[in-house]
């Protein structure tokens, strides 16, 4: 069953969270995941404003997505915007099955 990765992110140095995304694309393929959608336009329909960057990627199943994020690879490339030059609240989630049924 597939899983997603989703994360909402602000970003406050731009060229140094550029270092960060340049590595993560090549990571993901890794586990095999597989971006849906990265940054693009969106609409916050309820809640805080904060974030300004959103993101979701499909895996082949969940353990794969959390394989990737604690990742020594992943990790590594995490520390370019962990340092302040963007904050990201990450959420892995499994596939719902049937919701379209109910």
């Amino acid at each position: 069953m597939a899983a997603y990765w989703v994360a909402r992110s602000k970003i406050n140095n731009p060229e140094n969270y550029r270092k960060y995304t340049d590595l993560v694309g090549d990571i993901l393929k890794e586990y095999g995941g597989k971006p849906l959608s990265r940054g693009g336009r969106y609409q916050v329909m309820e809640g805080p404003e904060y974030f300004e960057r959103f993101v979701i990627v499909e895996f082949p199943d969940f353990d794969s997505a959390v394989a990737c994020f604690e990742s020594d690879a992943y990790q590594a490339a995490a520390v370019h915007r962990r340092d302040g030059s963007g904050e990201v609240e990450t959420v892995i989630m499994d596939e719902t099955p049937g919701m379209g049924n109910n």
